[in-house]
Parts: structure tokens; C-alpha cells; sequence
């Protein structure tokens, strides 16, 4: 939500996103800034949240605005912050300055050491090269696809963002991107966000798009409309019967690798074989759902008699 309306951010906190973050960079014009900072730091710590992660996204460290982003946000909503979005990431430098701030802030304002998390948003052909290390830099937690600033440094041909440049028809002009971004992510243990889809009214095209990052293995998708949301939490959650045998499986598995089973690795479920690896796989699908609050349609595991 853009930091500077009042409006927007007081319906954020009744909406069923998994985080919220106020917004002080591009959605906030330069001469709005040092206001929109004051209304973010005050709205942070007022009551009326849900069980929402709350962050704001600060300026980038090439504008004259990040370091007072970040000191006054701290200093008047330090206990209440979750997470700094840090954008256009170009390389490791970046998360280790906002580190050592967030460090002095913490020791200054009595919060605990490493309380306030980093997510670092990918938006140029720099920092895609150094994803490695800022994926494994202190407090980072999740890694964001920025697409518009990308698509823009990679001088694509294409006024749309999500949507595929027009002459591209041999697959996804994104899908490299996505995959460094996700690789990157999973190798240290962080989370993966998709950006955002900007034609905010056309739920459709968004459902499009975001099914390819989720399809991969994405956690989840930036919306900037409340219309996006439910959308999104649908396609980021399994389809029911996957998780229906999801949890089958892992049911399954746990009692033939018993000895009541006969402590076997490999077993017939149906006609499928299941091993270690797809406990695995199916501890990422039910790991999901449960995330989800999805519940149980199918029967459950019944060993044989």
C-alpha cells in the first residue's frame, strides 16, 4: 500500500494477505516522501492488525532518502516491523549496509539483535548476476522479482509487465529469471516472491501469470489491488486432491518404513511406487496446504490387512 494514503493503509490491515508493506518508494511521488514517512512509521504500531507480516518498502541506497526511510521508520515502529523490502538490489553491498544499520537501530531502540528481516528485490541485470550472495547475506529472507525495472535493464520490447514481449513465441521470456531468482532462493533456505501483475482489474490475466511462478515452486505473489488476493491465495495453494494425496503418501510412507509395515524404503501406493523422494515432494504440497488451512477431503491412509 502506497505509504502516503491514510486511506489505503487502514484498509490493508483487513485484508487476508500473508504480509502488507508500506509502501515509500515508487509509489510515493519525491515531494510526498518525508510526509508518508511519518504516516508510516505511526501506522505500523497502531492496533487494528490481523496476523499480517508488516514491512515497509524504503528507497534504494542510489536515491538521498534510504537512510532516513529507514532510522525514522525504526525509531517510531521498530517493534511493530517485521521486514525492510529493500529494492533494486544490485549487488551484496546493498544488504550488508541495511545490516549494519538495522543492527545500530536494534541496539539503540532496545529490540532484539536481528529482529527485523531483509527482502531484497531483484530488479536489474546486476543483481540477478550477484543473486548468490545476496540470497546468503545476514537477514535476508526472501528473494523478489522486481519485473518492470528488469524488463527495463534488459531493454526489453515491451510495455506490459508479466506479459510476453511481443515477437518472443518460443516460450517464456521469464522463465530464465524466475529460475536464477528460485535456485538462488532454495540453495540458502529463503523464501521466492513473484512480482507484481500491474492491469490490477484483469483477474484473469493475473491468474495466468502467477500460475507460472507457482507452477515452479514460487511462495508467493506480490498484488497491488485487494481484487488480486484471493486469486492469489487460491493459486498458491495446491489444488485439493494434490493435497488430498499429498498427505496420503506421507501416511503412507510412515507406515511402511515402520516395522509394523516391514521397514521397507520403497512401496506400492495404488499403482504408484513411493520412496524417500517422494516423501520429499510431498512434504512441500502438504507443507503448503496445511500454510493454507486446507482441509482433509480424502480418506486416509489404511494399512492392509
Amino acid at each position: 500500500m502506497p505509504g502516503s494514503s491514510a486511506k489505503m493503509i487502514q484498509k490493508a490491515k483487513t485484508l487476508p494477505a500473508d504480509e502488507v508493506f508500506l509502501d515509500l518508494e515508487d509509489a510515493v511521488a519525491p515531494d510526498a516522501k518525508s510526509e508518508a514517512r511519518a504516516r508510516v512509521a505511526a501506522a505500523l504500531g497502531e492496533p487494528g492488525w490481523g496476523g499480517q507480516l508488516r514491512g515497509v518498502r524504503v528507497n534504494d541506497w542510489t536515491t538521498p532518502w534510504t537512510h532516513a526511510d529507514i532510522i525514522e521508520v525504526v525509531e517510531g515502529a521498530g517493534a511493530a516491523l517485521d521486514v525492510v523490502v529493500l529494492p533494486k538490489v544490485a549487488d551484496v553491498s546493498h544488504i550488508h549496509a541495511l545490516d549494519l544499520l538495522l543492527g545500530q537501530l536494534e541496539a539503540t531502540h532496545g529490540l532484539p539483535a536481528g529482529k527485523i528481516g531483509i527482502e531484497a528485490q531483484i530488479e536489474d541485470a546486476r543483481g540477478l548476476t550477484d543473486i548468490d550472495a545476496i540470497a546468503a547475506a545476514p537477514r535476508v529472507q526472501a528473494l523478489v522479482l522486481g519485473p518492470a525495472d528488469l524488463m527495463a535493464s534488459l531493454n526489453m520490447r515491451t510495455l506490459v509487465v508479466g506479459e510476453q514481449p511481443e515477437g518472443y513465441d518460443v516460450g517464456d521470456a521469464y522463465h530464465h529469471i524466475l529460475m536464477r531468482i528460485l535456485v538462488a532462493a532454495r540453495a540458502h533456505g529463503i523464501a521466492a516472491v513473484d512480482g507484481p501483475y500491474l492491469k490490477v482489474r484483469d483477474t484473469d490475466a493475473f491468474r495466468v501469470v502467477a500460475g507460472r511462478s507457482a507452477a515452479l515452486g514460487y511462495d508467493g505473489k506480490w498484488v497491488l489491488h485487494p481484487d488480486q488476493i484471493a486469486a492469489g491465495n487460491e493459486i498458491f495453494s495446491p489444488r485439493q486432491e494434490s493435497y488430498d494425496h499429498a498427505e496420503l503418501i506421507l501416511e503412507a510412507y510412515e507406515w511402511h518404513t515402520s516395522r509394523a509395515g516391514g521397514a521397507r524404503g520403497a512401496v506400492m501406493l495404488g499403482d504408484e511406487m513411493i520412496d524417500e523422494a517422494s516423501r520429499k515432494m510431498a512434504l512441500v504440497i502438504a507443507g503448503k496446504g496445511r500454510a493454507a488451512g486446507m482441509q482433509r477431503t480424502g480418506e486416509p491412509f489404511r494399512p492392509p490387512e
